[in-house]
């Protein structure tokens, strides 16, 4: 079974497995399982072009790309939010290179970001459970 990114097609098309794939960085024979963060490494790429290039550059995301992504992928994390201006702030904070739309890298800066605030969440929620 291929790996969502490896359903990624060259012309950033929709994702068929019976078109050539986009080589992956370290990508697995076949039949081997990828490990857990592999996997996660996948999915973050494959959530990252499932919403990028419908309006422009098939590399980044526009402010309504982003826009979209957000509601979709991190539903709870907006509704939490209580912030009108939220996905503004995140694209002006997240665009770099001021070119009004993120790449990649920028996009993983917002994952990272993100992620180690769980953690710390997580965290001091795990300190106050065990005192």
């Amino acid at each position: 079974m291929l790996s969502p990114v490896e359903l990624i097609t060259p012309s950033g098309g929709p994702l068929q497995p019976s078109t050539p794939t986009l080589p992956i960085c370290g990508s697995l024979p076949d039949k081997q399982m990828p490990s857990q963060l592999e996997g996660a490494m996948d999915a973050l790429i494959a959530v990252f072009y499932n919403y990028s290039g419908h309006d422009g550059d098939k590399y980044k995301l526009n402010k309504g790309e982003l826009k979209q992504l957000l509601h979709t992928e991190l539903t709870d994390f907006l509704t939490s939010q209580k912030d009108p201006l939220l996905v503004e702030k995140i694209m002006s904070d997240l665009d770099s290179n001021k070119d009004n739309e993120v790449d990649f890298n920028e996009f993983v800066v917002l994952v990272a970001a993100l992620t180690v605030a769980c953690n710390d969440f997580f965290q001091e929620q795990n300190k106050k459970t065990t005192k």
